[in-house]
């Protein structure tokens, strides 16, 4: 079954060099503010389109999503769909040479100098991917946010100088010739989809760390199930996808 697409009419007479696209599964409480930082104006400037991919969603969320989207997808079928799914059919339905990937939550830092840089950047040849630290919403930034958001981006600064190759699926800006030539986000996989991608991008070429930006997500998982936690369920996640190609789980619960 093809899933459900809407499409804007503005869009059709305008080709994007960067297509945003943003998985979404019953986001209905933090979309809004993450579709808005993408104004009319900055579209224009930096020729973007934004591409909505839901997961099916039985909230407001593809109602939000059609308000600001240039195109929202949304799954129809009653399998639960994996964000890497959600973010590969979002890549299928985009025009521009450039992805960057974002969720839901993600606010961005100073967006129109980041999208500068990406784009100065990425023309750089031999830089395949881009990626950034990645913090919690200042106002609702605790201790605990501060200390393990900056050892989180510290180690995985240290795995792209060494070629392992990391980025935080918060924000993943790709050549889109690369990512199509890799294949992908990896479909089977219900968490890690972003470390495995980024894995096999390194293969191909550089990824810059992006040094002076950085984007906000919400501190959600962290408040539900902590972060000794959530680490432990990232590393046995990364070996699992390091060793068998799988995810350690079936679902990747999610949080909202």
């Amino acid at each position: 079954m093809s899933p459900t697409v809407f499409t804007s009419e503005t869009l059709r007479n305008h080709t994007p060099l960067v297509s945003v696209v943003i998985p979404t599964y019953c986001e209905e409480k933090l979309l809004e503010e993450t579709l808005k930082q993408f104004t009319p104006a900055l579209r224009e400037r930096f020729s973007l389109e934004v591409i909505v991919s839901d997961g099916g969603s039985n909230d407001q969320t593809v109602s939000i999503a059609r308000k600001y989207a240039d195109v929202v997808i949304v799954h129809d079928e009653p399998n639960r769909q994996t964000i890497a799914e959600g973010r590969n059919i979002g890549a299928a339905y985009a025009r521009g040479s450039i992805l960057m990937f974002v969720n839901a939550d993600t606010r961005l830092r100073d967006l129109p100098a980041l999208l500068q840089d990406a784009l100065a950047v990425l023309s750089t040849p031999g830089v395949v991917a881009l990626t950034c630290d990645v913090y919690i919403y200042p106002e609702e930034e605790r201790l605990s946010d501060w200390f393990f958001q900056r050892v989180y981006n510290t180690f995985f600064r240290f795995l792209n100088l060494i070629h392992w190759g990391m980025g935080r699926g918060e924000c993943q800006i790709i050549k889109r010739e690369v990512f199509e030539q890799v294949g992908g986000y990896a479909p089977n996989l219900a968490a890690g989809e972003d470390y495995d991608l980024y894995r096999k991008l390194i293969r191909k070429g550089n990824v810059h760390f992006l040094r002076k930006h950085a984007v906000y997500e919400s501190p959600r998982r962290y408040r539900r199930f902590g972060y000794l936690r959530v680490s432990w369920m990232w590393f046995v996640n990364a070996l699992s996808v390091t060793l068998f190609h799988r995810s350690a789980w079936k679902q990747w619960k999610p949080v909202r």
